[in-house]
């Protein structure tokens, strides 16, 4: 079977999203598939064609960005030329070319099937609401198009205003989702070079935008310190994101509990993400919205428990599980409470890797992926 996926960014950038397609993507050539991945030369110096992993990377120039997209002129054609060649196209959304690669596919007979990482929410300012109306227009008119439309939970799809009139098409998978055991002795020798031996660490990770939630637990911080003297916030992530300047918006808060927060950048390597969690007491998700968000369930399968809050998608992880605690949304009070609660009791909230692993299992993951794209070929 040929696949060609199409996504925004691909590697080496690094999202949950680029995280899952590219687990996919690799895991299906693995299978014997020849997967060839279109997505944007988001760095000047990428090579523009490459095969990582045993998947083949066409990277196409961009023109511009646009917030937190870009224009690439040679799209409509790369993908015209690339349909005649794949049994079956994928779309990673949000993206802005969503029907382009719909309707290409119509047009060849080749069956498309989109997989949706979350409805697209934007900044509420006036540029990227009218962004934010478009794609969301241009996603929609894909959706009538596409064959099937994959999703992380049903919980999410049976939540979401943009997917509730395509529920006929939608198929629920897990994500695929890698991360190796931590390394205590290495977890150990971190925190004490830290000097963080003889404290209670919340880890928290991820892009410092709007929809993380992150000033609800910058303003939990006090609350929770107030019953937990020894308290330090550990954080893994990017504060400076291109398309948003919200860390800019709360820097105040950030430089108010420098005292608390402990900041270790952005963490690339698979094994020193994992001790990350692992030192870690409790891992905080205090997201607005959020689909599915890969660091929950890397942080559990670090032997780490999860105060998330509940909402549609992000909620899966600890209910399905029960290893973590769910809070009120947008309520930092709430979080505070729920990360002393989980702190105070921890061994309550503990599950064993191999348990996690029969949920959440990478093999079940692509077969299911791989049986729905053989399905839309035998037809």
């Amino acid at each position: 079977m040929k696949l060609l996926a199409t996504l925004t960014y691909y590697y080496p950038h690094w999202t949950g999203l680029t995280a899952y397609a590219k687990r996919l993507a690799e895991g299906m050539a693995q299978r014997g598939h020849q997967v060839t991945v279109l997505t944007s030369q988001f760095e000047p110096q990428l090579k523009r064609d490459e095969i990582f992993n045993g998947v083949r990377i066409v990277r196409l120039p961009t023109l511009t960005r646009l917030s937190r997209g870009v224009i690439m002129p040679g799209f409509i054609g790369a993908v015209n030329r690339f349909a005649k060649e794949n049994d079956v196209l994928q779309v990673h959304t949000p993206m802005l070319e969503t029907n382009l690669v719909t309707r290409i596919g119509l047009m060849h007979g080749k069956p498309t099937v989109i997989t949706h990482h979350g409805d697209l929410v934007m900044p509420n300012n006036p540029r990227d609401q009218f962004i934010e109306r478009v794609t969301t227009a241009l996603m929609t008119q894909g959706e009538r198009e596409a064959a099937r439309i994959t999703v992380h939970s049903c919980d999410y799809a049976d939540n979401s205003k943009f997917l509730a009139p395509f529920r006929s098409k939608l198929e629920c998978i897990y994500p695929p989702v890698e991360i190796p055991e931590p390394n205590l002795q290495q977890v150990a020798q971190w925190r004490a070079e830290l000097g963080l031996t003889q404290n209670k660490l919340v880890g928290f990770a991820g892009r410092f935008v709007e929809e993380k939630g992150f000033d609800y637990l910058l303003q939990a911080i006090p609350l929770v310190r107030a019953k937990i003297p020894n308290v330090k916030f550990v954080y893994a992530g990017e504060i400076h994101v291109v398309y948003e300047h919200f860390f800019e918006k709360w820097k105040h808060l950030v430089e108010q509990e420098r005292e608390s927060i402990v900041t270790l950048g952005l963490i690339r390597d698979p094994q020193q993400l994992a001790n990350f969690y692992a030192m870690c007491d409790v891992f905080a998700l205090p997201s607005r919205t959020d689909c599915f968000p890969s660091v929950q369930i890397e942080a559990i399968l670090s032997g780490t428990p999860v105060v998330a809050t509940n909402i549609p998608g992000a909620r899966e992880v600890v209910r399905v599980t029960g290893m973590g605690k769910l809070v009120t949304p947008r309520d930092s009070v709430a979080l505070a409470q729920g990360l002393v609660e989980v702190l105070e009791n921890r061994a309550q909230y503990l599950k064993p890797r191999a348990q996690i692993r029969q949920v959440f299992n990478t093999e079940r993951a692509l077969d299911e992926y791989e049986a729905l794209f053989e399905s839309l070929v035998r037809k």
